[in-house]
């Protein structure tokens, strides 16, 4: 079984910085991508960022493009996003999640298999 727990969230001033991490276990080969995704209040789960997990190609939202960062370490089992530069819109709780087998859609949420409980960033003004 697949577990997924995410940590680094908090409370910022606009034009900081964050770190996440998501701590995995149970995963097998079939893992193909590692996720972030976020939810604000009221809205809709939006894709993050996405990673491989064995060849490290990286995947961004349009609007955390230049500013946040998905890296892994396999050894860890651990995928982190480097948070700079936030703005208030970045509010949000910030879940990681695992998508397995190929050939889906890796930016949409209902594609991915397992998720962690979610951490709150909140960024103010």
């Amino acid at each position: 079984q697949v577990q997924l727990v995410e940590s680094g969230g908090g409370l910022v001033q606009a034009g900081g910085s964050l770190r996440l991490s998501c701590a995995a276990s149970g995963l097998t080969f079939s893992t193909i991508f590692m996720g972030w995704f976020r939810q604000a209040p009221g809205k809709d789960r939006e894709f993050v960022a996405a990673i491989t997990w064995t060849g490290g190609s990286s995947y961004y939202a349009d609007s955390v493009k230049g500013r946040f960062t998905i890296s892994r370490d396999n050894a860890k089992n651990t995928v982190h996003l480097q948070m700079n530069s936030l703005k208030p819109e970045d509010t949000a709780v910030y879940y990681c999640a695992v998508q397995r087998y190929y050939y889906r859609n890796r930016f949409n949420a209902d594609e991915y298999d397992y998720w962690g409980q979610g951490t709150q960033v909140t960024v103010s003004s």
